[in-house]
């Protein structure tokens, strides 16, 4: 049998032309919204979708792509709805299942998910990107046995990206005398948080810890209690070493449950970056001293849904006594040339060369207000009062109820509701951030008393 080569997707002009000459015909209506959606039309592949459906009302493929837009703009009631017709259509059809389990995870159904996945898993168990779905929800669930073991399928997916190492991969069992390299994956804020495993390694009777690490963590993690040796991210050759791990292999190995959570890892400032952050906020005086990060990095990507604009932070430096510092790094930071003349932030992202010397500014700040990214985990790490602003469906750490998480004992969390909206979290933090001023004042005003 001859193999026939893909066939060519339509253009807009194309399939505009075809439905002039058809105007209702389902496919074509159906590929027009395709098209407006890849265009970032959304409202008007939305009306297609719909037109599609008027003239064909069983066709699961729209279904599924009604679904998939509405779950992107988050109608999450509306984009389960469709996914459930377009399961009952196609029950059989793992992309129709797929659909529907990524619309029950944007609107933070987890039991829903869970059995949806579970079902996938039966159909395609040797899909790794369902048991890793199945790891989110478990996490998100707290059940961090499943949550983990499934955690560990990511290395299979096809768009794992991160260096698999040679030799074998410690398992968990005893490592008496063993050199073990610790390898990295994901982003900065992961290797924060994970950062409190490495020191452990020792007492599982390693002989020599190895880690691998990016420069900007380089000085921050200098003086780490129980590492020998910090190399360079996907050095050639590594040092020899009798087993690998990646960094976050490390709760699985360490059975860690949500009740054994360890604590953070101890961080060592450098002294010189602890002298810099002293001259780059000056004297004390008196007020509080409030950090502020709007968004983490664009590789990341949902970066869109956690993150927010500086636009939103500046009703904070209109409360009496809050003085705002931005540690914003990457190209939001375009946004604080774009304030008014005299807006009271000082910006000190462009002074901060590595997180050495923003851990150094986060442990002299009063508190660090933000929304996720690397520097809630540092704030966390060092033990600096941090409120974290988090999206509906957050990362897992933060589970989906709850001011805290046992990740992180200093971090308070401020949560969206199932509208995503950022207005009612902004109000709470700014309601909270002025009676927090206040009790300053009123604390620093209180006559001393001699003994």
């Amino acid at each position: 049998m001859t193999m026939q080569p893909p066939q060519p997707q339509p253009t807009l002009a194309e399939v505009k032309r075809f439905l002039a000459e058809h105007p209702g015909d389902s496919d074509g209506l159906n590929s027009l919204g395709v098209l407006l959606n890849q265009e970032g039309e959304r409202e008007a592949a939305i009306l297609h979708y719909r037109r599609a459906l008027a003239a064909a009302p069983d066709h699961a493929v729209v279904w599924n792509n009604l679904a998939l837009i509405s779950t992107a703009t988050g109608r999450h009631v509306r984009a389960i709805a469709c996914a459930r017709v377009a399961v009952a259509l196609a029950p059989d059809n793992p992309t129709a299942c797929l659909n529907l389990s990524a619309a029950l995870y944007k609107s933070g159904d987890f039991a829903t998910d869970l059995t949806v996945l579970e079902r996938l898993v039966r159909l395609q168990p040797d899909n790794p990107s369902l048991a890793w779905g199945r790891a989110q929800v478990r996490l998100h669930q707290g059940d961090y046995a499943q949550g983990f073991a499934d955690y560990e399928t990511r290395y299979w997916l096809r768009e794992y990206h991160y260096r698999i190492h040679q030799g074998p991969r410690w398992a968990g069992e005893p490592l008496d005398g063993r050199f073990v390299m610790v390898t990295l994956e994901q982003g900065f804020g992961d290797t924060l948080l994970m950062a409190r495993y490495l020191p452990m390694l020792k007492a599982r009777g390693v002989r020599r810890v190895i880690v691998e690490l990016r420069d900007e963590l380089r000085r921050l993690f200098a003086a780490m209690e129980g590492v020998d040796a910090f190399i360079a991210k996907d050095a050639a050759p590594t040092p020899i070493y009798h087993v690998h791990t990646s960094i976050m292999s490390l709760p699985l190995r360490f059975g860690t449950t949500i009740d054994s959570v360890p604590p953070p890892v101890r961080l060592t400032v450098p002294d010189e970056a602890r002298a810099k952050a002293a001259r780059l906020l000056g004297a004390d005086g008196g007020g509080l001293k409030v950090g502020i990060v709007w968004s983490g990095s664009d590789a990341f990507a949902d970066n869109a849904i956690r993150a927010t604009s500086l636009k939103r932070f500046l009703r904070f430096a209109r409360i009496p006594e809050v003085c705002l510092y931005s540690l914003q790094k990457g190209p939001p930071e375009e946004e604080l040339s774009a304030l008014p003349s005299g807006t009271p932030i000082t910006a000190l992202g462009p002074e901060l060369e590595d997180f050495a010397d923003t851990a150094a500014v986060v442990e002299q700040l009063d508190l660090v207000i933000m929304t996720d990214s690397s520097v809630a985990h540092l704030a966390g790490s060092l033990g600096t009062p941090v409120w974290t602003l988090i999206q509906h469906v957050p990362y897992w750490i933060y589970g989906m109820s709850g001011a805290t998480t046992p990740w992180y004992p200093s971090m308070r969390l401020y949560r969206q509701g199932p509208e995503e909206d950022w207005e009612p979290v902004f109000d709470a933090v700014e309601r909270d951030l002025h009676a927090l001023a206040e009790r300053r004042a009123a604390d620093l005003l209180e006559p001393c008393s001699n003994p």
